[in-house]
């Protein structure tokens, strides 16, 4: 038995990795959804597989947000196994109320905080 990553839990990597990136910026999900209303939300994924990761293997995984319009932004992410790429893509990720799915503009914090990571 090879014991490979099956290829949908690059996308659950990816979703931790954004929302510890987001944690570190000051934002709790859970906090947002209960001050604000708000929540988000993949709208678009888009990944390539190039090789894959094995049981124990130690992954890295980056998280590069940009604007992609007042609700929405596109992260770029990549799964790394030392300097060898696993995995890329893009996730498009929407800023929507929690009780209707109907889109809101970007909280100020999370504006500031993709506007440090591409000023950085």
């Amino acid at each position: 038995m090879f014991r490979l990553t099956y290829f949908q839990n690059y996308l659950k990597y990816f979703e931790r990795a954004r929302t510890e990136w987001l944690r570190a910026a000051g934002v709790g999900q859970q906090q947002l959804r209960e001050d604000t209303g708000l929540i988000f939300v993949v709208a678009d994924t888009q990944l390539r597989y190039l090789s894959p990761a094995r049981l124990d293997d130690l992954l890295t995984i980056t998280v590069d947000p940009e604007p992609a319009g007042r609700a929405s932004l596109v992260v770029r992410q990549r799964a790394m196994r030392g300097d060898t790429l696993l995995c890329e893509g893009e996730i498009r990720i929407g800023c929507v109320r929690a009780d209707t799915l109907k889109p809101q503009r970007l909280p100020d914090i999370v504006q500031s905080a993709v506007a440090a990571v591409n000023t950085a």
